[in-house]
């Protein structure tokens, strides 16, 4: 059986809307990418090193990365040798089934959230400005409220001129309260005030809204420093999650994004947002593959309940829907 087969086997396991949701959020990548790999399985009589070397062209432009595309290729060329494969449209499937493989290859990575049972979990958002982090916090909020959960907002990004009003529109929208003070004032402070309202409340969960500044390393590792101190001391074992939001429209900027808050911060988990906004969805993959952090959440459209828990098979499924659905 095809791994394209296995995969419609389990997707049709899985929730319709949330497939549907990464079909469609994938259409501007599935349209490169595929189209691409089409092109050149029906330009090729029989899968030989040039082949192998135009594929490798496409997947760098998809911005699977480098040192992801070499493994990914390496990994092909042992395959095709081991199972005898002649035809090119027979490697379609194991790019496919390798592409889930090299997500899943390595430590065990889970895009569940830690969630405390019974106890305050607090989670920290960190990134740059412009990628999303706001409306990442408020579609989670959303998210974690139609579950029945207690969600409390923490407006810590104090520096940027509207920052704390864009989080209160999103806490209207939703309808979860938003802990803040005036703009320039001490996050840390913030996140004290947050955590003892949240106490109050008995909330289940907080979302933390941090600075994105970028410009000095040493200022931006001080102060989330300091956050976490506070959030530590005032919730042993907290903060449960830290998740740093990039927008998949970047690229490989994202990816060096991702590497320089890893400098400063122990990054538990990728927020994409925006993936429905690109053509190069393959950075996915080279966050994962290079940075050895999993994707938690994916951004697929503008609507409320777009924001997605990634998985590696729904993913691999937006960008084959095609050639999945066409097998039997």
């Amino acid at each position: 059986m095809s791994f394209f087969k296995k995969l419609k086997e389990k997707i049709t396991k899985q929730t319709d809307s949330v497939t549907e949701k990464f079909k469609d959020g994938l259409s501007k990548t599935r349209s490169n990418f595929s189209e691409k790999v089409n092109n050149l399985v029906a330009r090729y009589r029989k899968v030989d090193e040039d082949f192998f070397e135009e594929l490798e062209e496409i997947l760098i432009q998809a911005d699977v990365g480098f040192d992801t595309v070499m493994k990914l290729i390496d990994e092909l060329k042992l395959e095709v040798k081991r199972r005898n494969i002649q035809d090119p449209a027979e490697v379609q499937s194991v790019i496919s089934e390798k592409l889930v493989d090299i997500y899943n290859a390595g430590e065990e990575l889970t895009s569940n959230l830690n969630l405390q049972t019974d106890e305050l979990t607090v989670i920290l958002f960190v990134g740059v400005n412009g990628v999303g982090k706001t409306t990442t916090i408020g579609k989670l909020g959303h998210k974690f409220k139609s579950e029945g959960k207690k969600v409390l907002m923490a407006a810590g990004d104090t520096f940027r001129a509207g920052a704390i009003e864009q989080l209160e529109v999103w806490g209207e929208r939703v309808g979860v309260e938003v802990i803040k003070q005036a703009e320039g004032s001490d996050p840390a402070a913030v996140m004290f005030d947050a955590i003892q309202a949240a106490k109050a409340r008995k909330a289940d969960i907080l979302l933390c809204d941090t600075a994105g500044r970028l410009q000095n390393k040493v200022n931006l590792m001080k102060e989330l420093e300091k956050v976490k101190r506070v959030i530590e001391r005032e919730v042993p074992g907290a903060p449960h999650e830290v998740l740093l939001v990039l927008d998949a429209t970047t690229g490989q900027n994202a990816l060096i994004q991702a590497k320089t808050f890893k400098e400063v911060t122990n990054v538990s988990g990728i927020v994409l947002s925006k993936l429905d906004g690109t053509a190069k969805g393959g950075i996915v993959l080279a966050i994962r593959n290079e940075l050895k952090i999993p994707v938690k959440f994916v951004g697929l459209g503008e609507k409320m309940d777009d924001l997605q828990e990634f998985n590696a098979e729904q993913y691999v499924y937006g960008l084959f829907a095609d050639q999945v659905e066409k097998s039997e």
